[in-house]
């Protein structure tokens, strides 16, 4: 695993802990209709229907969303099961991740 593949996932899993994250398709959907998430994290291994509908709701949104990792990895990041689809819900944390996945560094 890239390091900053366990960047993201460290700052997953502390966004989970403070309470930043939502995870699952129906908490997602209706999180982002209420302009509430700031990031979508998708599973490189969702299904291309769960890919299709989140990416067409993000577009029209104006909400960033990133492949990354695989179903396994990011479900054990927030300490659950099967979950392919999360949103984050905090500014920093969004910036943050956002950064990593653009090839930046972390500070810190």
């Amino acid at each position: 695993m890239l390091v900053n593949n366990k960047k993201i996932l460290n700052l997953l899993g502390l966004a989970m802990r403070a309470g930043k994250i939502k995870y699952g398709n129906e908490s997602c959907i209706e999180s982002i209709n209420k302009s509430k998430v700031k990031l979508v994290i998708l599973a490189s291994d969702a299904s291309e229907r769960t890919k299709t509908n989140f990416k067409q709701l993000c577009a029209n949104k104006k909400i960033s969303i990133y492949e990354f990792s695989n179903m396994d990895e990011i479900s054990h990041a927030i300490g659950k099961q099967n979950k392919v689809v999360i949103g984050v819900c905090d500014e920093n944390f969004s910036n943050e991740i956002i950064k990593i996945l653009n090839g930046g560094e972390v500070i810190g």
